[in-house]
Formats: structure tokens, sequence, C-alpha cells
């Protein structure tokens, strides 16, 4: 699946890098809604980090880029989403696998952790790369089973 329109989130720590990957993509023609503050006083990461997971499981976007401190906190509320697998990268690497075999559908990193050409880069090569399906669809239904298995052990509790 290319990638065409994107959501994108963060919190007060990472506006300048948020602001310098939008104007990334938009050159590069892609589409963003912007979901994060644009403030640098204190923002609660979750909040963004839940509205691009929404906005990715309900399919009103194609992707998401998520960006607070260490990407971490972001991602962990993202993937309280059913159907989000966000993944946090420090290198290009890792965003491009995620891609290829776990189908990740939104990436995350840190303001205060990376560079912002490294964040280009990841942003590249995670938007690049195509899941590849075949033997790593088994895994995906997996995780796709343990959500399903948490809404049951909540509706039976």
């Amino acid at each position: 699946m290319a990638f065409k329109k994107l959501a994108i989130g963060n919190d007060h720590t990472a506006v300048g890098m948020k602001n310098e990957i939008m104007a990334y993509l938009l050159e590069k023609g892609y589409e963003i809604i912007n979901v994060g503050t644009d403030s640098t006083e204190s923002f609660n990461y979750p909040i963004s980090g839940y509205k691009v997971a929404r906005l990715v499981a309900d399919g009103e976007v194609d992707g998401g880029i998520l960006i607070c401190g260490t990407g971490v906190g972001i991602s962990l509320a993202a993937n309280k989403v059913k159907g989000i697998r966000c993944v946090t990268c420090s290198e290009p690497y890792s965003a491009r696998l995620s891609r290829q075999h776990n189908n990740s559908n939104i990436v995350a990193f840190g303001a205060r952790v990376i560079g912002v050409e490294t964040a280009k880069d990841i942003v590249d090569n995670w938007l690049g790369a195509e899941y590849e399906g075949g033997r790593h669809q088994a895994r995906v239904d997996m995780l796709a089973e343990i959500e399903e298995t948490q809404k049951l052990a909540a509706a039976e509790e």
C-alpha cells in the first residue's frame, strides 16, 4: 500500500522536528493532517498518539508519524488502539523492516534521541517500504488475535 495521506502528532518536545518533517513531506507531495501541538507548553503525548492512531485505524489516513521526546510514550498510546502496529525507531533499518515484516502503520521517533536528518531517513525508509506478506502474515495475524483475545477477556470480566 502506498502512503499518500498521513497523520502526524507530537508533544511539546517535538514541535520543531514535527514542523520540519511536515514541510519535508509536503514538499514530496504527501497530504498531512496535523493533530499534534504547535506549542512548546507542556502537552500530554497520549492525546496526539491516540488521535493519529484513530485516524489510521478508521482509514481516514494511510499511515501515521508520531514524535515525542523518545518516541516511546507516544507509541505506547497509539498501540492501545485496535489495529495499530506502531514502531519506535532510532534508525532507518528498523523502520523499513517494520513495514516489510510487520506491516507497521505508524512510525514513531524521539526528538531528544535523533536529529532531523535521521528522522527524514527513517521516514523515507518507512514510507518507501512495502509489506511483504507471505511468511510474515501469520505473525501479523497473531498480533490481531492477541487484540481480539484481550477484547474478549475484558468483556468476560
